[in-house]
Parts: structure tokens; C-alpha cells; sequence
């Protein structure tokens, strides 16, 4: 598909503008059982273009690299992440705090998963619902006692929940937004299924720190999107949603927590974060297209130092593993040419990962308790943004005086 045919999945326009070529990548969560390992493997373009009339950032479609491929059979389990669990937990407090949420108010997620965090707001006697499209995975909700549907969602999910007599007065999705395709039609869904009077809450990577932290392992082909607050206001404006506060959260290396109501919902005043965040984005450069242009060579030069890194420690006869075998860390892999002449595993604490093979570089995947029985030289963490949490439960590859590193936003290692 030549780039003068490419269209904004928001708002049309041509799509010309490239912000980073990663190369040829297959798909990030597509882990090859032993069985498969010969077997052919599909590689899809990861290309990220800015539209030059809205500033959303977004990957080029392929039909063939559709959301059923991606999400059908999915290998990510929300629960398997203690800070991920405790940042749902103080998410659930919250907004139990803030909006008075008690059994009264139905609360429902979109992209639900194992229901990782439905499960607090049920254990404080507030009605949940989970809307998850990986059946695998809805599983876990279901056998928690969390009702989820398994629908893909949009306008027809919403209409099908609608006519069924239910409505959010909480409606709330982490880390989804990015993974939508059809963005307008996921985006109409939530306003169908949002009450009057009701709250719309989404959490997603920020731009402005993936740009300035040079995150470029964030974008895979699960991520269609990457949003500032000045393109997801748009996104939002266009639907009859208003955007009446933001946060800034630490969550994925930098995300935004918006949240919205029905434009004619006088309840809810703008707070003055909003336009905080405003201004600091524009003062960043993001409503112009000179950081947009500049990013690809700050990709660049990550990989180059990277590679200097593991040259460097492989010709010294050092031994370098990966932990955490996540979507990000196969981005960074490909995209680098990193395989088992680098890296000579890795780990994760997710059963449903073990005894596989990262897709693309083939690198094996074991438990965490691999390292204690080959006491590397250096562990190569791939989810750079739980560095502290893997850390701290890895000290003591230090007392055979193993040392850690962080690839991003440059090669850094941790004694």
C-alpha cells in the first residue's frame, strides 16, 4: 500500500508523515510453542505515522494483521503484575472516594481481562461487568465470580449491552484506547453506553513521554494509536464527550489517566489540570511537526548504543538474559537484531509464556528461577517501565556480582 493512499483512523486525512520505521516485526504477543519453531512466521511493517491534521500517531493497517488475529488467543494476564495490581486497587479506592461509588452504580470495564481489577469494586459490594474479547483469558474473570461478556467493542457491543437494560455510570478502560482499530466507532460505543450523569475514565501510554524519553518499544502492532491530550481531546469532542479532567500517572513509563462526561453534563466543571497539560504539551513542540520529524534518529541512536553494550559484554565473555517476556521487549529485540547470539534467555513469571519462544528472535523463554541456576552476568530487563519491582525481586543475582540493565531510554546498568 503506497503511503498517498493511507487515511487517519480519526479524522481522514492523508497519512504521509512518518514518525518511526521499526522495520519488519511480527506480532508482538504471537509467542511460538517448541512444535512451531520451524514453521514459517509472519512479519508485518511497524511504521508509525503522525496525521498532520489531528497529530495522532498511529500504525498503518493491514487486514490481515487484524484485532482477531491479535486479541482472540491473548497471552497477557494483568494479575501476574503485583504493581499493576496494587495500582488497580488504588485506582478502585479512588474513584470510590471521589465520586461516592457504592452498590447503587454499575461499574463496567472494557478490555476487562482476568479481571484484575473489577475484583476490588466487587469486594467493596458495587455491581461489575467486564467486557473482554479474549475468551482464554475471560475465563479467569468468569471463574472469579466476574461477569464478562466476550465481545470485541464498539457501537455494536454497546447496543447489544444497551438493549439488555445496561448502562455505565462508570466506565472505565486501561491501556485499550491505543489497541483500537476502528477508533471512531470504539469511542461512539462509550458514548451509547455511558449514563447521563455517568463517568468515563481511560488510562493510555502519553505521548509526550514515549517522544521525550525516546519509548519507542511501545509501539507494536497491538498499539494502532499514541495519544497526546491535545489529539484525544479531539477524539472525545467529536463523539459528544468532554474531557473535564486529567492525570498524570507513572503507570507504563508515563500514561494519562482523562476523564470524561456527556458534553451536556454541567455536573462535572473542567478542572484546571486540563489545560495544564495543554500548555506543557505545546510547550513541548507537540502541536508542531518538527518532533514529530526528529524522533526517528533518537530511535536510531538507542539501538546503536544498545548494540555497542552487548558487543562490548559478549566479547568480554559475559552472559546477558532477558526478563520479562513482554510485547515491548519483542519490539526492541526485532527492531535491534537481538537473538540467542546476545541474549541467551528469558524469563517470565507467567506460565502461560513458559516453555515458548519469543516470536521473531526465538529466544526461549523458562521461569524466573533459571537465573538462580546459571547466575548470569547481566539481566537484560524488557519491561524497562517495572524496573523497580524486578529489581527488587532479583537482588540477589548481586551476590554473584550480577548486575542489571536498562535499555530505555538508553543503555544504563544497574550494579
Amino acid at each position: 500500500m503506497s503511503s498517498s493512499k493511507k487515511q487517519c483512523r480519526f479524522c481522514k486525512a492523508p497519512l504521509t508523515r512518518s514518525f518511526a520505521d521499526l522495520g519488519m516485526s511480527p506480532l508482538a504477543n504471537s509467542y511460538i510453542k517448541p512444535e512451531s519453531l520451524h514453521a514459517m512466521e509472519r512479519f508485518f511493517p511497524l511504521h508509525a505515522f503522525v496525521c498532520e491534521s489531528c497529530l495522532l500517531v498511529q500504525l498503518e493497517e493491514f487486514d490481515s494483521a487484524g484485532a482477531d488475529d491479535i486479541f482472540s488467543d491473548y497471552s497477557y494476564f494483568s494479575s501476574y503484575s503485583e504493581s499493576w495490581l496494587k495500582h488497580a486497587k488504588t485506582y478502585t479506592e479512588s474513584m470510590i472516594n471521589r465520586f461516592g461509588i457504592d452498590g447503587s452504580w454499575q461499574v463496567m470495564e472494557i478490555a476487562s481481562n482476568d479481571g484484575y481489577l473489577l475484583q476490588y469494586f466487587k469486594e467493596q459490594g458495587v455491581p461489575v461487568l467486564g467486557i473482554e474479547p479474549a475468551a482464554n483469558v475471560a475465563k479467569v474473570a468468569q471463574d472469579k465470580g466476574i461477569s464478562t461478556v466476550v465481545k470485541f467493542f464498539g457501537v455494536e457491543t454497546a447496543q447489544y449491552l444497551v438493549n439488555d437494560g445496561k448502562k455505565a455510570d462508570l466506565l472505565l478502560g486501561n491501556n485499550v484506547l491505543a489497541h483500537v482499530p476502528d477508533l471512531n466507532d470504539f469511542v461512539a460505543g462509550q458514548k451509547l453506553l455511558l449514563n447521563d450523569g455517568g463517568v468515563l475514565t481511560m488510562e493510555f501510554p502519553h505521548l509526550l513521554r514515549l517522544i521525550q524519553e525516546n519509548q519507542f518499544d511501545t509501539i507494536y502492532h497491538e498499539h494502532f494509536s499514541y495519544f497526546s491530550l491535545l489529539t484525544v481531546m479531539k477524539v472525545f469532542a467529536a463523539h459528544g464527550m468532554t474531557l473535564f479532567d486529567v492525570e498524570e500517572i507513572p503507570t507504563h513509563g508515563g500514561s494519562l489517566r482523562i476523564y470524561a462526561r456527556h458534553d451536556d453534563d454541567n455536573s462535572k466543571p473542567i478542572e484546571s489540570r486540563v489545560e495544564a497539560l495543554k500548555s506543557k504539551e505545546m510547550g513541548a513542540g507537540l502541536a508542531e511537526m518538527d518532533v514529530y520529524d526528529n524522533y526517528a534518529e533518537k530511535v536510531k541512536e538507542t539501538k546503536r548504543k544498545l548494540l555497542e553494550f552487548l558487543i562490548h559484554a559478549k566479547r568480554e565473555g559475559k552472559t546477558v538474559v532477558g526478563y520479562g517476556a513482554a510485547a515491548k521487549g519483542n519490539t526492541l529485540l526485532n527492531f535491534c537484531g537481538i537473538r540467542n547470539d546476545f541474549l541467551d534467555y528469558v524469563v517470565d513469571l507467567s506460565p502461560h509464556k513458559q516453555g515458548q519462544y519469543l516470536p521473531g528472535t526465538h529466544v526461549p523463554i523458562h521461569a524466573p528461577d533459571k537465573i538462580k541456576a546459571t547466575k548470569p552476568d547481566y539481566v537484560l530487563i524488557l519491561p524497562w517501565n517495572l524496573r523497580d519491582e524486578i529489581m527488587q525481586q532479583m537482588d540477589y543475582i548481586r551476590e554473584w556480582g550480577g548486575a542489571f540493565v536498562v535499555p530505555i531510554p538508553e543503555a544504563r546498568v544497574y550494579i
